[in-house]
């Protein structure tokens, strides 16, 4: 059984169902599915593991949860069988001794379809669940992992909904994992409403010691999760 203790504090981050909901531009009902039909009970029940916390009303999950919903909800979306997706996910997770596979860098990349079939490939000679004809990446994991940043033991550890180029990140280390501007605590929200009370972004950049591609890029966000 892989240990790992699922904790609502700084490093971890907190994301309830309508911020997963937000954040990945999922339906509310499809994440409230996945997380009581799958990580709260088929996924847990396989490896020990609890990925959620409650005060009894509402669910949090963490980082490393939420980045695994979005690779599971769009395999399902390219025509995945629910089972072959959660099988996958237990014999990577026993293979690579992880309770996050689908948050793993070295997974991720390897990620791929034969027609419906999902696949992992692990070198040229290596590949496991599938009839052994040539892999197919996933366009939509190519782009994902464009938006991922990943620590020294291959896990996400930072994640840029609107892509590396712009200033708008989410790191379980800042504000509980909500979305902020990059190299500040400040939430895109916050500068959003500024922007919305007509406030110049001259002075709201020198207020907040930001750029106005900051304020541009929260702007941005904020109009993308509405």
């Amino acid at each position: 059984m892989m240990a790992f203790e699922n904790k609502s504090h700084l490093g971890y981050g907190i994301y309830t169902i309508p911020d997963i909901s937000k954040i990945l531009d999922l339906k509310y009902f499809k994440v409230q599915r996945l997380l009581n039909e799958y990580w709260d009970n088929r996924i847990a029940s396989q490896l020990g593991q609890k990925y959620s916390w409650s005060d009894g009303k509402s669910k949090a999950v963490s980082f490393h949860t939420l980045i695994e919903f979005y690779t599971f909800f769009h395999l399902r979306e390219s025509g995945i069988t629910t089972s072959k997706i959660l099988d996958a996910h237990q014999e990577l997770s026993t293979m690579y001794k992880t309770v996050f596979p689908f948050a793993n860098e070295k997974i991720l990349h390897g990620l791929g379809t034969c027609g419906k079939k999902l696949v992992f490939q692990i070198n040229e000679q290596i590949i496991i669940n599938l009839d052994f004809t040539k892999q197919l990446n996933l366009l939509f994991v190519r782009e994902f992992l464009k938006k991922i940043d990943f620590d020294e033991s291959d896990l996400a550890n930072r994640f840029w909904p609107l892509g590396k180029e712009k200033l708008v990140v989410i790191d379980p280390n800042h504000q509980f994992g909500q979305p902020t501007l990059i190299g500040t605590n400040i939430l895109p929200l916050t500068i959003c409403n500024l922007v919305k009370a007509k406030e110049p972004k001259k002075f709201i950049a020198a207020t907040y010691g930001i750029s106005e591609k900051h304020i541009d890029d929260a702007v941005e966000y904020c109009r993308k999760v509405a």
